[in-house]
């Protein structure tokens, strides 16, 4: 066993100097060091470019450093000099480089060319864009049907790109959009439409400046979003309350050490990013608010009894919403013995919750895939509005609802359109714009669009950009519907895993990074994307392209659109020559971009606006809606109880530090002590003892599901870990083979993996890994 591979403490607070020696090996380990450290002070500045990487929005200020320690990994690792080309493809056939890890297949540079898979070499060659388009359009115009064919998108297409994507699909004919969206924050936006009548958060930057409370849950901002760190210690340092919900103990919500700040590097000190740090049970934060509500009732009576002021927003409450009286009584209804088993939390524990959350005035709520991915979703995410609707927490300065949304431009590409289910109010608008009519009925999402290709009723994918077979959940089975495509094609900037797995016959086409100058016939162009807090703004590369060769993700789509359909129901070619075109048709039919053009000309572009923050309710009712949900009987599936499976341990998929959704940037996680090696467990000691197991032993990983099929994953390490009892945890994408694809949220399709039970089983032959003490 190699020394690399161990496991230690870490006891360093995030960011800090780890997190500038992991840049500085990202920076060296691009081959282009001093370049990059250039170009990376014009990351999420006006007039360079918007970081590749999360979500999080800018700070208001000018002049500053805006990019965290995974930004500067993420442009590292796109504005490497290193080059995956031809010579490369000649070199290893498609059966040698899956053999491979997925972090040597991106290790290997830049996407430079045009590649066709041929199968009788089993090797991709080099092609034209011209003969990849045509063999594209031919694939498609062959089909019996457009609803044959899906159309993926990844959360980082600019928002011209996703337009003009959703633009051509729907002139083709179909509504077949599965996107990262359906894996990620679907239950967010299905839980707000139906409670405030928006999908998105109501909060912006400033909000989070002036609450007296922040919520933080079932997220890790230390490695999803590091940006977020200094505004939750600035939180912390004038008094605001910052309140953790997380099973782990996570090292950025715990302390952080600013490496923009000096003084605080030189004398090694760290501030407090939480005042208080609750560990609920998987799927138990449901019970939790549920029991935050049931204190804030029981006080809202007493005070009214008692001639005290109220705890309830009465005032709010009667001009601005309906529902109450089934909520509560359905509050009334949850016994606290149901409340407590489930959350994980001692009633105790509830109560101080519940206190913390009355004595502030004004709270936000910030949540992410801890919430998002388990059968229950939507009533956990609307539990959290009913909470806030209590106090009138939805709709004032300093309040409001904040789901913390991933890849960069995701929010952006679902208001683009890229949306299986779309609005009719927006169909409408298309239809009228572009003269054509357009496909009416639901598409299919990420996971019927897997099903579809498994039983061959969809037989050509196109993916732009992401890591589709990675990415989604079990993924033996996902392989193998893409296997069954007739042509599989990705857009993309390196190489990865959803490369290999072809269908008959395969396409990569290599597009621009972000970080590249996009260069069109009218001169060179910017894109726009939308953060978390609904900014929109505009980016532009700085770097020469890695290759004569590549083409920005908006010119393959028009070059798709246009060998396909011809000049309809857009003259491709022109819109691609200036995008300020583009943009000017987002204005002509999506509310809130009128004038798009002129508006980001403002430094921080414009905030796209949000009726619920101005207590504007696009509802039924015209009010925000109470939901009245009752709390699950059981968590795990009654059917594999049934069955007389009884988990040794709930599971929950992860990233690691050095790693971006499927994007490994290495071997490391520093914050949990794991360095060099990634097929591990993390577990509470006395599971592992309680299961005759021992730390530092191999085990596999046997998920539980009731339709006979083996879902195991090898060789994974138990690593005791300072986790609940019953818990677990291991990164993505290496056990999403253990997520059964039927295994997804109650009306969202979102794949359940912060929810898997799972058995240990011994591996054969049993390995140690060593461990060594900080």
């Amino acid at each position: 066993m190699s020394q690399k591979e161990h496991i230690r403490d870490y006891k360093a607070p995030a960011g800090g100097w780890g997190a500038l020696k992991s840049v500085t090996k990202s920076w060296l380990g691009s081959e282009n060091a001093f370049r990059n450290l250039r170009i990376m002070l014009k990351t999420n500045q006006n007039g360079g470019f918007d970081c590749p990487g999360c979500a999080w929005g800018e700070s208001p200020e000018d002049g500053m450093v805006k990019f965290c320690e995974n930004g500067a990994k993420a442009v590292n690792w796109e504005a490497t000099n290193r080059r995956v080309d031809p010579d490369f493809f000649a070199t290893y056939s498609v059966s040698d480089l899956k053999q491979q890890t997925d972090y040597w297949l991106e290790y290997q540079g830049r996407l430079t060319h045009p590649m066709r898979y041929d199968a009788t070499t089993d090797r991709y060659v080099d092609t034209s864009w011209e003969d990849a388009f045509a063999l594209i359009a031919k694939h498609l115009n062959d089909l019996d049907s457009p609803d044959q064919a899906e159309f993926y998108t990844s959360g980082r297409a600019s928002n011209e790109a996703a337009y003009l994507y959703q633009l051509f699909v729907r002139a083709f004919g179909t509504n077949n959009f599965p996107d990262c969206s359906n894996m990620c924050h679907e239950a967010s936006a299905i839980a707000m439409f139906d409670t405030i009548g928006v999908g998105k958060g109501t909060v912006v930057f400033q909000d989070l400046e002036e609450a007296d409370a922040i919520f933080v849950i079932g997220q890790n901002p230390g490695t999803n979003h590091p940006r977020m760190l200094d505004p939750l210690r600035e939180a912390v340092k004038r008094g605001a309350q910052v309140i953790c919900l997380n099973p782990l103990k996570e090292r950025g919500l715990e302390r952080f050490q600013n490496p923009q700040l000096p003084i605080e590097m030189l004398r090694n000190g760290s501030e407090p990013t939480n005042t208080a740090y609750f560990r609920p049970a998987l799927g138990g934060d449901m019970a939790v608010f549920r029991g935050m509500a049931k204190f804030l009732l029981n006080w809202d009576r007493e005070a009214q009894k008692n001639g005290e002021p109220a705890v309830f927003d009465h005032a709010f409450i009667q001009e601005h919403t309906s529902g109450l009286d089934d909520y509560l009584n359905t509050v009334d209804a949850t016994s606290w013995a149901h409340i407590v088993e489930q959350s994980g939390l001692t009633i105790e524990e509830i109560e101080v919750l519940a206190r913390m959350y009355r004595r502030a005035d004004k709270v936000v709520m910030c949540w992410a895939m801890g919430l998002t991915q388990h059968r229950h979703s939507v009533p956990i995410i609307q539990e959290i509005v009913n909470l806030q609707l209590l106090r009138g927490n939805v709709g004032k300065a300093g309040a409001g609802l904040s789901p913390v949304r991933g890849h960069s431009n995701v929010q952006g590409d679902r208001t683009m359109g890229i949306n299986e289910n779309p609005s009719e109010a927006f169909l409408n608008a298309l239809e009228k714009r572009f003269q054509f009519q357009v496909p009416r009925m639901h598409g299919h999402n990420t996971v019927q669009a897997i099903q579809a290709m498994e039983e061959k009723r969809a037989k050509v994918f196109i993916g732009l950009g992401g890591n589709f077979a990675q990415a989604t959940p079990d993924t033996p089975r996902t392989h193998g519907a893409l296997s069954n495509c007739e042509l599989t094609v990705h857009i993309a900037t390196k190489l990865n895993r959803s490369h290999l797995v072809t269908g008959h016959e395969a396409l990569i086409l290599p597009c621009l990074g972000r970080t590249e100058i996009d260069q069109q016939a009218e001169g060179p162009q910017g894109v726009t994307v939308e953060d978390t807090f609904s900014m929109v703004h505009i980016s532009y590369g700085q770097l020469k392209p890695r290759s004569p060769m590549l083409r920005s993700e908006t010119a393959i789509v028009a070059g798709i659109a246009k060998a396909t359909l011809g000049n309809h129901p857009v003259d491709w070619d022109w819109v691609v020559a200036d995008y300020s075109r583009i943009r000017d048709l987002i204005a002509d039919t999506i509310p809130g971009f009128d004038n798009f053009n002129e508006k980001i000309k403002h430094p921080g572009g414009f905030h796209l606006g949000n009726a619920a923050a101005n207590r504007m309710w696009n509802t039924p009712s015209s009010k925000a809606q109470f939901r009245a949900n009752a709390l699950p009987t059981q968590l795990v599936k009654e059917s594999v109880l049934e069955n007389g499976d009884k988990p040794d341990l709930i599971l929950q998929t992860m990233r690691a530090h050095d790693q971006y959704n499927t994007t490994v940037y290495g071997l490391d996680d520093r914050y949990r002590g794991v360095f060099g090696l990634r097929e591990v467990v993390f577990a509470n000691e006395a599971d592992i003892r309680r299961l005759g197991f021992e730390p530092g032993e191999k085990v596999d990983l046997v998920s539980l599901w009731d339709d006979g099929r083996e879902r195991r994953v090898s060789d994974f390490v138990l690593v005791a870990y300072d986790i609940p009892p019953g818990q677990a945890a291991a990164y993505y994408p290496e056990t999403n083979p253990l997520v059964p694809l039927e295994s997804y949220g109650d009306r969202t399709f979102t794949p359940t993996s912060k929810f898997i039970a799972i058995k240990l089983e011994k591996a054969k032959p049993s390995m140690m890994i060593p461990t060594q003490q900080s």
